[in-house]
């Protein structure tokens, strides 16, 4: 038990140190700043657009649920990347020829991307409140939704990035098997469109995954009571909300320890260099 608590200390280090340096990287910084930017100029272009059915302007309905978008896609297909990337170029194996070396890896990659969503979520919202009024009028209760929502949702999808990474068969699939996949599933999520104005059966399909409930919980949080008549049933649906992230946060607790190590059994040295040799292939 003392080793795995402290490879679980050691793997928190590694991700507030991934984090730290996250922060000081010029791509990063980059990143944050570009989505940032894109984010608040699409809500100001659109600030005097009313949402049709309801009296509310488009950058107050809009922005929770591309918050909610950005933290299903972030957590996703951040930590695929970082897995696959960290399988082939050796980091895995090492970490696998430590006694419990892969539970801090885990640990470390959660906290990591976990706190990769704070200064995203700062450079939308902090300039968001200053230049669009209205986005938080429940007040301190909308804070506490916004907060469990978050959390819900972090343990609701983190996993699946986590079993994506594990089971594509290379860094250059993590777009085709992950990230197309939850575009289109963020598309039929009513994130960018209201649920009612898709298919009755691809509402059906959209309420099965956790991304739609994320967008959900956040509207349920950031918009007036009121603005729930617009939703599918007419209501928040909260406690269906906590179910269904639940339910995926255990399904990943159950289903993403037993990936691992099936993916830890069968990494080799000999994979690992098939796997450089195909990286320099394809950067030729």
């Amino acid at each position: 038990m003392n080793h795995t608590w402290h490879a679980i200390g050691l793997g928190l280090r590694r991700g507030w140190t991934e984090f730290r340096f996250s922060l000081r990287s010029p791509q990063d910084q980059g990143f944050y700043l570009f989505m940032g930017v894109v984010t608040l100029a699409y809500l100001w272009f659109n600030r005097d657009s009313e949402v049709e059915g309801t009296d509310l302007l488009m950058p107050t309905v809009a922005l929770p649920s591309i918050l909610g978008a950005l933290l299903a896609f972030g957590v996703i297909i951040g930590p695929a990347y970082s897995l696959a990337m960290e399988r082939e170029d050796g980091t895995l194996l090492r970490h696998k020829a430590v006694p419990h070396g892969m539970q801090g890896y885990v640990t470390g990659q959660l906290l990591y991307h976990s706190l990769g969503l704070v200064p995203l979520l700062l450079v939308i919202l902090v300039p968001g409140f200053l230049l669009f009024d209205g986005l938080m009028s429940e007040g301190a209760s909308g804070w506490l939704t916004f907060a469990w929502v978050l959390v819900l949702g972090l343990l609701a999808t983190l996993p699946i990035g986590m079993v994506l990474g594990s089971i594509v068969p290379g860094v250059q699939k993590v777009g085709t098997w992950g990230m197309l996949p939850v575009l289109v599933v963020t598309a039929i999520s009513g994130i960018f469109a209201p649920m009612q104005a898709l298919w009755g059966w691809v509402q059906v399909v959209g309420q099965v995954f956790p991304t739609y409930w994320i967008g959900l919980g956040m509207r349920s949080a950031f918009l007036p009571d009121s603005a729930a008549a617009a939703e599918l049933g007419g209501s928040w649906r909260t406690g269906t909300t906590v179910a269904v992230l639940v339910a995926w946060a255990v399904a990943g607790l159950l289903v993403t320890p037993a990936v691992l190590r099936r993916m830890a059994r069968r990494q080799s040295g000999s994979q690992v260099q098939e796997a450089r040799e195909a990286a320099l292939q394809w950067v030729k």
